[in-house]
C-alpha cells in the first residue's frame, strides 16, 4: 500500500469510529470506551491532550505525530459520545474565519 492511499482524513476517522461504535457483539475498545460515557471519552482525551503536548516540546518528531494520532482518534471517540458531527464543527470553524480571530474570541459569551 502506497503511503497516500494509507492516509485517513477525519472523515474517514469519524466514519470508523461510528461504525465501530455501532458493531454489535465485536470486541472493540473504540465501543467500550464509549459505552463508559461523554465524561470517560472526556478524560481520554484531556490525557491525550496533555501527551501530545508534552510530546511537541520534546525532540522525538515521531513521538509528536503518534501522540496526534491518538488525540484526533480520541476526539472523534468524544464527538460520536456527544453525537456532533465534524460537518457541525467545520460550520462553526466557517464561521469564525469570517472574522478575526479577536473579533472571534471577543464575540463569545462571558462566563
Amino acid at each position: 500500500m502506497s503511503e497516500a492511499s494509507s492516509r485517513v482524513t477525519l472523515e474517514d476517522l469519524a466514519a470508523i469510529v461510528a461504525a465501530r461504535a455501532a458493531a454489535e457483539g465485536e470486541a472493540s475498545y473504540t465501543r467500550t470506551l464509549i459505552a463508559k460515557g461523554v465524561a470517560k471519552c472526556a478524560q481520554k482525551l484531556g490525557e491525550e491532550a496533555v501527551e501530545t503536548a508534552l510530546a511537541a516540546v520534546g525532540t522525538d518528531t515521531k513521538a509528536v505525530i503518534s501522540e496526534t494520532a491518538d488525540l484526533l482518534y480520541h476526539l472523534a471517540v468524544l464527538l460520536q459520545a456527544r453525537g456532533v458531527s465534524l460537518d457541525d464543527v467545520y460550520a462553526e470553524l466557517g464561521r469564525r474565519t469570517n472574522q478575526s480571530g479577536l473579533e472571534e474570541k471577543a464575540s463569545r459569551p462571558k462566563g
